[in-house]
């Protein structure tokens, strides 16, 4: 199924810098699509570290149990990634499949099954066939290349209309350290924990304990505050690998102060990568952020974002660019959180459209409707509870949405 390239898809995509101890090469393997790539291997020098967070969903794919399982050691020699299959609510077969998978990815790297990682994504419910995977690893260790990125982004795709890569880079001690990811997702997204699948690399030297403290605050405001459908994929990982190559001191501890500047970079390059995956939710036209401030605590301010974000009413509104605050009146008393209608402030950008429990006095419904035809929207709610606040992401509800689901098996 073609599907058309999102209209709020970026004029251009960001070329990635090499990253040390990183190499990889994409696949044919005949998975579900044709005449596409769609399978990545991905391959670590020894010493790389690996972090990572998985879908909290209970009905998890094999490849995340098998993460799962993993990452508790701590290291990392390869990454294999299919489209077109999730390989979950798969039995034991599934658990076959990724047997077999890590088995040959093992064997085409020379490593150890235990620092092979794997995901997949795509239909839920039919069987992998892991054979496939068998001669496409072999070759594809044989031509591992270190560039461009794309290649990568574009293997690991389903749904998505366009690929998504971000990077950043901090210096310590003159020494560049690079942080360069992609992502994929489009549809089923209300990530409990990040996003379908990303997968971030760095030449930091960092040890996975300290990898992994700092990970999980950084997808709670990134990828954990994002939602097109409000609906939580079984196959949702983020895996962060560390080659260790750059040429500095490692950071073994979250104390160190340089942890923190890492962390940051590591967060701006997760934002960049959450807001594409709106950008290029399922039938989507707008991008919208809903802000939240004035609640009794942080979380009840991000719960309040998610009842209005993943309201289906208040997205077909703004699908349709109507300017229907009361909407977003529902969701907040809906969200079984504290709030006082009388107190409560609702705003389209700088336009202020109800306050004190009434519509506005000032409001002005042709600027409004104006605003709401922008490609760009931010919903801005003050409850007048408290010092909490928050901020998420979601995009509008379109028909689109409906072709494209309607037809996903087909």
């Amino acid at each position: 199924m073609a599907l058309p390239v999102s209209p709020l898809a970026p004029a251009s995509y960001p070329e990635l810098p090499e990253v040390a101890g990183v190499r990889f090469a994409t696949a044919e393997a005949g998975i579900k699509y044709k005449n596409r790539t769609d399978v990545l291997l991905v391959a670590f020098e020894e010493g790389t570290s690996v972090a990572g967070v998985l879908t909290r969903s209970l009905c998890p794919s094999a490849a995340v149990d098998w993460c799962r399982e993993r990452l508790a050691g701590g290291v990392a020699r390869g990454l294999l990634v299919n489209s077109g299959n999730a390989n979950a609510f798969t039995g034991e077969k599934g658990r076959a499949a990724v047997a077999k998978s890590a088995h040959f990815a093992a064997e085409a790297l020379g490593c150890s099954t235990d620092e092979i990682f794997l995901a997949s994504t795509g239909v839920i419910g039919e069987p992998l066939d892991a054979g496939k995977f068998e001669g496409p690893t072999r070759d594809m260790a044989g031509r591992l290349a270190s560039a461009p990125f794309m290649e990568p982004a574009r293997a690991i795709m389903t749904t998505d209309t366009f690929p998504k890569l971000a990077t950043a880079s901090v210096e310590f001690d003159g020494v560049p350290v690079v942080i360069s990811g992609i992502a994929k997702g489009s549809g089923m997204i209300a990530p409990d924990m990040a996003t379908m699948l990303s997968f971030i690399f760095t030449d930091a030297p960092i040890a996975a304990p300290v990898l992994q403290k700092l990970l999980g605050p950084a997808i709670d405001r990134t990828f954990n505050a994002i939602t097109v459908d409000s609906d939580t994929s079984t196959s949702d990982t983020c895996l962060v690998f560390a080659t260790g190559k750059a040429g500095i001191e490692p950071i073994a501890s979250a104390e160190d102060p340089r942890a923190a500047i890492f962390a940051q970079a590591l967060e701006d390059v997760l934002h960049e990568l959450a807001i594409l995956t709106v950008r290029d939710g399922e039938g989507a036209t707008k991008l919208v952020t809903v802000s939240v401030e004035g609640a009794v605590s942080d979380q009840s301010a991000f719960r309040i974002g998610m009842a209005i974000a993943n309201s289906p009413l208040v997205k077909t509104a703004i699908a349709g660019e109507d300017a229907n605050w009361g909407r977003i009146v529902m969701a907040v008393g809906k969200a079984g959180e504290p709030a006082e209608r009388d107190r409560l402030s609702i705003a389209f950008g700088d336009i202020t459209v109800a306050e004190n429990g009434e519509r506005a006095p000032g409001y002005d419904e042709a600027a409004t409707s104006a605003y709401m035809k922008g490609d760009t929207l931010e919903i801005r709610v003050r409850l007048g509870m408290g010092e909490g606040r928050a901020q998420v992401y979601t995009c509008d509800l379109t028909h689109g949405y409906i072709t494209i689901n309607g037809d996903y098996r087909s």
